[in-house]
């Protein structure tokens, strides 16, 4: 403990167990009731922590982390701590024979679900509840992903047969490292130094400093997470930036409790998950499930395959990345607003970005420079507030900055005498019936400058001719592509030049996601 963040499963690097307290004793002390069910295999604690089998349909994948800690390790049988966090079924010693036929496989997969079960039949649900599964339904990369689907299943259909637990639950489904295949979106994190960025919040434990080599945490790999619940039908996505202790501030904000152990950076750059909710009005009719019923894993690998055995039939893989879905899906509303815009100091060679926040939200931009030599630079921005930096240059500039929900601002130029210097500016417009984009472009050069001002959506462009500080503004309707925008400035003269302004204007109403991104438009240019 002061040691600084953990970064690995198991013990200590003193090889101890952890003391401070965690979040089950959280809710605990305020009266909440919580269970964690899993299969155990091999010793509870140390040195198998549930997971001491070869076998990877039976055992927790050693995903249980209370059984870290020293409080439960000593716990007796009988307390809460053991009886919540230190029990489960214990299939590895029910497996049925090698001549068992196909039922009897099935019903020894399923009965690692009893005690679940039975809680949710005979209505003694925890409040609280967490659900580990053995290490060949968790989609990790080494196992295919019905096999996780199947798992799933087996826990939705335990819910729904009890219509009155079902209705006041929320089951989420969390994945973590690269379970369930993940996306490009290169994670939020904090500057490693003051040179690679600055933060109006403070960055407190997100450093790690008790490894080699030292550096931020950072919010993991985005990975896939569904909720699903009476107040989440419609199949809706969200694309808020939320991470694992998010899951932490929405049992908070259920339960009124308050977990001390979450850094003030993370509070506020992750969100609390009830954006993810229609808490007002739930009714919406919930889209269909597919059927997972030929999705258990095969009686060989259930009899103790593991990946080193396993050999995927053609349609169990993909080849390459798999290609996106063609369609939208309805979107819920965000809290986020930003932009970044750009000033060139052709006198003192630089370049200099400033970073406002104007939405509800803390956001978090990420800077990439076409200089080698420049670090990726991080800047995190509360509501209401700036920040800004500075790019030395020496004949021509490249910075993109990354945002959330597909936020992204390119400045490209160059400091010569003949380059172009125009000053190009954003708004909003966010009423729900007329949400636009309006953009002002003044010419700072002392040339006259020939822009076209590029819609990638239409395929429409605006090409004004500005004299020296003449000032070009237009209003882009977004209504037709619910909120998205692609704007691509270039200027005839200096083919260096190329700014492009592309994001979501959030109304704060539900939209739909990104057409674009859906297939349904064809970006221009």
């Amino acid at each position: 403990m002061g040691a600084g963040p953990v970064t690995y499963n198991g013990l200590s690097i003193n090889n101890a167990y952890f003391i401070w307290e965690t979040f089950p004793e959280v809710l605990q002390a305020a009266g909440i009731s919580w269970k964690i069910y899993q299969d155990l295999a091999g010793e509870t604690f140390a040195p198998d922590f549930g997971d001491g089998t070869s076998n990877s349909f039976a055992g927790n994948f050693t995903d249980n982390s209370m059984l870290y800690f020293n409080q439960y390790a000593t716990a007796a049988p009988g307390s809460s701590l053991f009886d919540n966090a230190a029990t489960g079924t214990e299939i590895i010693n029910t497996i049925p024979g090698s001549r068992a036929p196909q039922q009897a496989w099935e019903a020894w997969a399923e009965s690692q679900f009893s005690q679940f079960q039975s809680d949710v039949q005979g209505g003694k649900l925890p409040q609280v509840s967490w659900i580990v599964a053995p290490a060949g339904y968790t989609e990790h990369p080494d196992w295919p992903v019905n096999y996780g689907a199947w798992y799933i299943s087996q826990v939705m259909d335990i819910l729904v047969a009890n219509p009155e637990v079902f209705s006041k639950t929320v089951l989420i489904i969390n994945y973590d490292e690269a379970d369930g295949s993940f996306d490009h979106v290169v994670p939020a994190t904090v500057p490693p130094t003051p040179a690679t960025g600055a933060s109006t919040v403070s960055i407190e434990n997100e450093i790690v400093t008790t490894s080699t080599p030292n550096g931020p945490i950072g919010l993991g790999t985005r990975v896939p997470f569904l909720a699903v619940s009476p107040w989440s039908k419609g199949g809706f996505v969200i694309s808020q930036v939320f991470d694992h202790t998010s899951v932490i501030r929405f049992i908070e904000q259920r339960f009124g409790v308050f977990e001390k152990n979450l850094s003030p950076w993370r509070r506020a750059v992750a969100g609390d998950l009830t954006s993810a909710f229609n808490f007002a009005n739930p009714n919406a009719a919930p889209p269909a499930l597919p059927n997972t019923s030929q999705d258990l894993p095969p009686v060989n690998e259930l009899a103790g395959g593991n990946v080193n055995s396993f050999v995927p039939t053609l349609g169990d893989v993909f080849i390459g990345v798999p290609a996106q879905e063609k369609g939208v899906r309805p979107a819920r509303a965000l809290p986020y607003q930003m932009n970044v815009e750009a000033s060139v100091d052709a006198s003192s060679s630089t370049v200099d970005l400033t970073f406002s926040n104007s939405g509800s939200a803390t956001v978090v931009f990420q800077v990439r420079s076409g200089n080698p030599l420049d670090p990726v630079r991080w800047y995190t921005v509360e509501p209401g507030k700036t920040l800004s930096g500075t790019w030395n240059v020496t004949a021509s500039y490249s910075l993109s900055v990354y945002g959330p929900n597909g936020f992204v601002r390119y400045f490209n130029g160059s400091i010569g005498t003949s380059a172009a210097v125009l000053a190009v500016s954003s708004t909003y417009d966010s009423d729900p019936d007329s949400v636009a984009i309006n953009i002002a472009i003044t010419n700072l050069g002392g040339s006259r400058a020939q822009v076209t001002v590029l819609n990638a959506y239409t395929g429409n462009a605006f090409t004004p001719v500005l004299s020296p500080q003449g000032t070009f503004s237009e209003g882009f309707s977004l209504t037709e592509f619910f909120g998205w925008y692609d704007l691509i400035v270039t200027v005839a003269a200096d083919p260096t030049f190329k700014y492009r302004l592309a994001g979501h204007v959030e109304t704060g109403k539900d939209s739909f996601s990104d057409p674009a991104l859906g297939g349904l438009v064809t970006l221009q240019g």
